[in-house]
Formats: C-alpha cells, sequence, structure tokens
C-alpha cells in the first residue's frame, strides 16, 4: 500500500489543481476504497466556488461518490472484505486514488455494471430516493415533474419514476434534451427556452396539475410550480440554481393543501443515508441489474482534467453523469 496518492485540491480562488496527500485512514467503522472512477456533481462545482463547505470533519477533497475496490478495513467492520467492489456516498475526498468512506454507505457494484457507470449511482440514487419516495411519498398512478431533466438527478428521477409506475414528465433547455428525455422513458419533455412549462402542465393534465415536483432551481420557478401542482401535491426543493428568494401566493398553498418542503444530503447522519442505501438494494439495485434502469454517462475524463469537468458541468451541455477515471 501507499503511503500517499494523488488527489485534487481546491486552492484560492475557487481554483483545481493536482496535489499528493497521504492515504486517509479508515476510522472503525470505515473502508478504505481504492477509487477506479468517482463522480462529478453540482455540489462539488459549489464547493470550489466556496459556496458549499464540507461538514465538519470531512475531507476538503471535493468528490461525494465513488467506485472501486476495497484496500482497508476498519477494525468494526464485519459485513465487507478486502478485495470487494463497491461503490459509495461519501461526504468529500472522492477526486483521489484512494477515498474512506462508511461501511454502511458501501454497496455493491451491481452485475452488469462498470466502475466507471457505479461511480454516477450513489449521489443520484441516493438524493431521488430520499427526496422522492421518502419525502414526497411518490406512488404508483401518480404525476411528477422533473425540472432539469437532463442532468445527472433528472435522468436518474425518469427511470426510477417510471419503473415504479408513475406519470413523469420534465423540462429541460434543448431539443437535444427533450427527445433524450423522452426515449429514457418520459411521458412528456417540455423545452422550457421555447414554451411555458406552466401552461404545457396544464394542458397534459387538463388542467389538474401533477402530484410531486422535483426542482433544483428556485428562484421565480418556484410560484409558478405551483400553479403546476394539484390538490395535496408535494414540491420538493433541492437545489436553488436560479436564485435563493421567491414571492409567492400563500393562497394557493392552503387552498389546494399543498406541501413544500426540501432537504440536502450530504450533512445528514450515516443513519439516515444507511437506511437509504439499505431501501436502494432492495427495491433498486435489482433494476439496475436487470437492465430495467441504466446509468447515463456522459463524459469521462482522467481524474488531472477535473477542472474540464467542472467547466463542462457548469456550461450545463452534457446529458447524465459526468465522470472522472482514476
Amino acid at each position: 500500500m501507499p503511503q500517499d496518492m494523488q488527489a485534487i485540491e481546491i486552492v484560492a480562488p475557487g481554483k483545481l489543481v493536482v496535489t499528493r496527500r497521504l492515504l486517509p485512514m479508515p476510522l472503525a467503522d470505515e473502508v478504505l476504497i481504492r477509487v477506479e472512477a468517482a463522480g462529478v456533481n453540482r455540489p462539488d462545482v459549489m464547493q470550489r466556488q466556496g459556496l458549499y463547505p464540507p461538514p465538519p470533519g470531512a475531507s476538503d477533497i471535493p468528490g461525494l461518490e465513488v467506485a472501486g475496490t476495497i484496500a482497508g478495513l476498519g477494525d468494526e467492520v464485519r459485513h465487507l472484505q478486502l478485495g470487494d467492489r463497491v461503490c459509495a456516498l461519501v461526504t468529500g475526498g472522492g477526486y483521489a486514488q484512494y477515498c474512506s468512506a462508511a461501511a454502511e454507505l458501501c454497496l455493491p457494484i451491481p452485475k452488469g455494471i462498470t466502475a466507471i457507470q457505479a461511480a454516477g449511482l450513489p449521489e443520484t440514487f441516493f438524493t431521488v430516493w430520499s427526496n422522492l419516495f421518502d419525502r414526497a411519498g411518490l406512488q404508483s398512478g401518480e404525476t411528477l415533474l422533473v425540472h432539469g431533466g437532463g442532468s445527472g438527478i433528472g435522468v436518474t428521477a425518469i427511470q426510477m419514476a417510471k419503473a415504479f409506475g408513475v406519470r413523469v414528465f420534465v423540462t429541460a433547455g434543448s431539443s437535444r434534451k427533450c427527445a433524450f428525455c423522452r426515449e429514457l422513458g418520459a411521458d412528456a419533455a417540455i423545452n422550457y427556452r421555447e414554451q411555458d412549462f406552466v401552461e404545457e402542465v396544464s394542458a397534459l393534465t387538463s388542467g389538474r396539475g401533477v402530484d410531486v415536483i422535483l426542482d433544483m432551481i428556485g428562484g421565480d420557478y418556484f410560484p409558478r410550480n405551483l400553479k403546476c401542482m394539484a390538490f395535496d401535491a408535494r414540491l420538493v426543493q433541492i437545489a436553488v440554481q436560479g436564485g435563493l428568494k421567491a414571492e409567492i401566493n400563500l393562497l394557493q398553498v392552503f387552498l389546494k393543501r399543498l406541501t413544500i418542503t426540501g432537504s440536502t444530503l450530504r450533512a445528514r447522519d450515516n443513519a439516515f443515508k444507511a437506511a437509504i442505501a439499505g431501501k436502494l438494494r432492495k427495491h433498486v439495485w435489482p433494476l439496475l441489474e436487470s437492465g430495467d434502469i441504466h446509468p447515463v454517462i456522459d463524459t469521462v475524463l482522467p481524474l488531472a482534467e477535473a477542472a474540464g469537468a467542472h467547466a463542462l458541468m457548469e456550461s450545463s451541455r452534457h446529458i447524465g453523469k459526468i465522470i472522472l477515471m482514476v
């Protein structure tokens, strides 16, 4: 086992550079993963920009999801072994050759899935399950609107919701992305640059509205979302790319009995995340192994080109996941 490793470090003013770091030492309930690939996510970009600092105790190295081989075991870990191939949700440290991870947040790489594909699973799959199925209580037969249908979250939400019998509408910013979302299973894709999604949702639902909205935009989307919601509908806010503030008509909230909620995942404790991991392994991992759901990978870049991966993420030209190959 080497004593140091290649990693990506954030230096002021918000730049990513290749550096050498000592290998992390796994705690008693952790494992050390020899990373083969790491997923790139919007929170990584925000961390680089100084807008999303890691929680206390987390690595300052960016990267929230990895896939690879277990190379070290903490003293209390019993259900995993050296050499096991896993993907894991981590609180940081993914952009490196080695990364420590809570053992209970490691999931086996599904059969038929490569490490590069598996590296794009944890962050989006944990997020989508937690927010759509646990928080919003999405049920078979309901209708879902997903903003950002071409994003990593979006393509995961489309597939997962369709697998559980949900009607899915998405918004996306180009005809190419809309076509891809429809091919992936979306029942309708709305080009928000050319169409008013409020009018389109009304037409698609005969004026009823949708049962659940998954939104990562915020800003002026918030009052428009309320107009799209059916009685007893739920809005889940998971990011605010369009702005932190919005003015809304509260009359709509109580007349339609709306539920407005939101969440972040990174700062939640391991017990909370482990519960999600158990549900994913039971309900979603079989769908990955059967091919009913599949990872959507847009671009794979070497670890040293992490800055280019962030530039692509910020351009929003990608569809699905951006992966760093270690």
